[in-house]
């Protein structure tokens, strides 16, 4: 089993004093210590090698019964720049924020049919973080990492996409492509984990101990939230509820197995339950999901049959799959994300919750409030920025992130994954 070192169990406590202190700006040392269970001490300690690191600024004080005023300290938005970059099979969306996660700058590249080449996804990257670079006209300095996500299964420590089902890629050297063309520090990671970190940080499992975030997109999975920390399983790689088996000998997923949740609930799920359903419909854009859940979505808004019919299908299988979530990890909250989601809205909800009731067993299901993701922004965009700032948070005081470009990439290790 790994261990933590002294430096990693350092940069987690500055990350979730700086986490802490963007949530609640401005705050005292001594409700950042009631906040985090960390000694008075060791958060003024953290806080002071923020102030250093210029990611926080002192803004006063305010008055505490019968002692000395509380020095007050808040994120300082200004002092750096994050960029998240959301990798799906259709599209590239890339945002800038600043310390405070706010966003600065957007911009989105097409993915389209054909342009599955690692180099070609890459190029349309590099493209998309140098426009909201220049969109944002800072300088290059102040960016002080880039968050990217990619779905299917990633290597953190190495920079490897080891498995990505969409496009077919086995262990492409990700990190490697893309620091040919971007000079910020770099942090891989998959959608899963990013939309977990986004709703924990912003979204509804602030504030919570145990959440399921279900991204339904292209791809499926689930991102987990256990004991108030994302959870990431030994290899990093827990979440792929996409790839369990709903239905045995099923469909054909695109993982190459049969009867997986993806492959009834994922967009080409949806969109082969309507081909299969109507396939002249009105409804159905061949080879454009997007189009397609968009006007399944306007179906459902004005009462259209076919529409009701392929959504009442498709959330058959998502209900009973989030029943099984329901059931394993007993979650306060199971939040549904990504772009599927998003688009059919409301409707799907009432329908997911009828349906999870009639799957999971009372007592969980008692428990679990299913809702929407509240995020007004691309969720995998701004968690992949939080992986950025994680990073940076490793830097001492006085030191600037190694570009990445210059960094070494380690050696791939199978026995030793990354925390």
């Amino acid at each position: 089993m790994k261990r933590g070192t002294s430096r990693d169990i350092r940069t987690a406590n500055r990350y979730e004093v700086l986490r802490q202190i963007i949530a609640q700006s401005p705050t005292s040392r001594q409700e950042l210590a009631a906040a985090t269970g960390l000694s008075l001490a060791t958060v003024a300690t953290l806080v002071g090698e923020l102030l250093e690191l210029r990611m926080i600024t002192e803004v006063g004080f305010e008055d505490s019964a019968g002692g000395r005023p509380r020095g007050l300290v808040a994120v300082n938005a200004s002092g750096g720049a994050l960029i998240g970059v959301d990798i799906a099979e259709t599209y590239v969306h890339v945002e800038l924020f600043d310390l405070a996660l706010n966003v600065l700058a957007r911009a989105e590249e097409d993915v389209r049919p054909g342009e599955s080449l690692p180099e070609q996804v890459v190029g349309h990257v590099a493209a998309a973080v140098g426009s909201v670079v220049a969109q944002a006209g800072i300088e290059g300095a102040r960016v002080l990492g880039v968050g990217v996500s990619v779905p299917g299964q990633v290597d953190r420590a190495t920079g490897f996409s080891e498995y990505a089902p969409n496009w077919n890629w086995h262990d492409v050297p990700l990190l490697d492509l893309l620091t040919e063309h971007i000079a910020y520090p770099l942090y891989l990671d998959n959608p899963l984990r990013a939309s977990a970190v986004a709703e924990l940080w912003f979204g509804a499992v602030r504030g919570r101990g145990d959440a399921v975030v279900v991204n339904l997109g292209t791809g499926v999975g689930a991102g987990l939230v256990l004991g108030g920390a994302l959870h990431r399983g030994v290899s990093n790689s827990a979440g792929e509820w996409g790839h369990t088996t709903i239905v045995l000998d099923g469909r054909l997923c695109r993982c190459g197995k049969n009867g997986c949740v993806e492959a009834y609930v994922g967009a080409s799920g949806i969109m082969l339950t309507l081909r299969e359903l109507s396939p002249d419909s009105p409804l159905l854009h061949t080879e454009d999901q997007t189009a397609t859940v968009d006007a399944l979505a306007l179906g459902l808004r004005t009462g259209d049959p076919v529409a009701l019919k392929v959504v009442r299908d498709t959330v058959k299988y998502l209900g009973a799959g989030i029943a099984d979530l329901v059931n394993l990890f007993n979650p306060e909250v199971v939040v549904l994300s990504s772009w599927v989601a998003s688009a059919l809205g409301d409707p799907l909800i009432a329908e997911v919750r009828e349906a999870v009731a009639r799957h999971a067993l009372p007592r969980p299901m008692a428990a679990t409030e299913i809702v929407l993701s509240p995020i007004p922004t691309d969720p995998v965009c701004l968690g992949a920025a939080t992986f950025a700032l994680e990073g940076a948070l490793q830097t001492r005081p006085g030191q600037t992130a190694q570009p990445a470009k210059n960094r070494t990439t380690p050696a791939r290790s199978r026995t030793a994954p990354p925390s």
